[in-house]
């Protein structure tokens, strides 16, 4: 028998995304499913579907099924945002994928919508991340292993953060070690030190945020700009995520109080 219960000592919030496409900085959230569960094991749950103000194209309505029609009198992003953003306040952040598609995406129309989220003091419970540590496949395959069921209705948002969820108290009945709280987990698998939710950045092994892409590839982002501000103006003109944007326009500023 699974167990239920997650040893919490705040809520956390799972969340999944179908979108436009992949693109951090382009595409647009088309629907979002979030289940909060509470300390005392009891949840919560918000569905809604969003107007991207784009148009969704094939390729992606033919992985969620969700199309023009469907979204054209739902609320934007902008609209919705605030609603979202309280919904999962104070929360602890957890889905499959979700450090590397469904936290970054959300974070981006936050930004897009001009709200401040600030994750800095989140705990963030990536599934698929245990599942690729212990077992490495898909969300699919991760719920045939570990519950011995079919995923029905996979690309609805609601059913794949049910899903995740599932899979995840599975996991912990599975390996023991993990133990039942968010500290244990991350304790095992290890807690992603994010500069950006690109990726664009790092940090090495003394905590400075160093390159993680392009010629300038692990050096230190404050050295870069020193040595070339123009990188930082080809950054900002650039088809980059407005996070990634954010994170470097606050290096640059320490960078200049410190030469102050």
């Amino acid at each position: 028998m699974v167990s239920n219960m997650l040893n919490l000592s705040r809520p956390i919030a799972f969340i999944d995304l179908e979108t436009t496409g992949v693109s951090l900085s382009t595409d647009r959230i088309v629907e979002i499913a979030v289940i909060k569960i509470l300390p005392d094991g009891s949840r919560q749950v918000k569905r809604k579907l969003l107007n991207p103000e784009m148009k969704i194209p094939q390729e992606s309505i033919a992985i969620h099924g969700i199309t023009d029609e469907m979204v054209k009198d739902a609320p934007t992003f902008k609209q919705a945002g605030n609603e979202i953003k309280m919904f999962i306040d104070n929360c602890d952040l957890g889905g499959y994928n979700s450090n590397r598609f469904d936290i970054p995406i959300l974070m981006e129309e936050f930004l897009r919508a001009g709200m401040e989220v600030d994750l800095s003091t989140r705990k963030m419970i990536d599934v698929q991340h245990i599942f690729y540590t212990m077992e490495p496949r898909t969300l699919t395959a991760a719920y045939k292993f570990f519950c011995q069921k079919e995923l029905v209705d996979a690309h609805s948002a609601e059913a794949d953060v049910d899903a995740t969820i599932e899979v995840l108290m599975a996991q912990l009945d599975r390996y023991k070690n993990l133990g039942d709280s968010v500290e244990s987990i991350l304790n095992v698998i290890g807690e992603d030190k994010i500069v950006d939710y690109a990726r664009r950045f790092s940090f090495n092994d003394k905590g400075v945020e160093i390159f993680n892409f392009g010629k300038h590839k692990g050096r230190p982002v404050k050295d870069v700009l020193k040595a070339e501000p123009q990188y930082y103006d080809w950054m900002m003109r650039g088809d980059f995520p407005l996070h990634t944007k954010q994170k470097l326009t606050e290096i640059l500023n320490s960078t200049l109080l410190k030469n102050n």
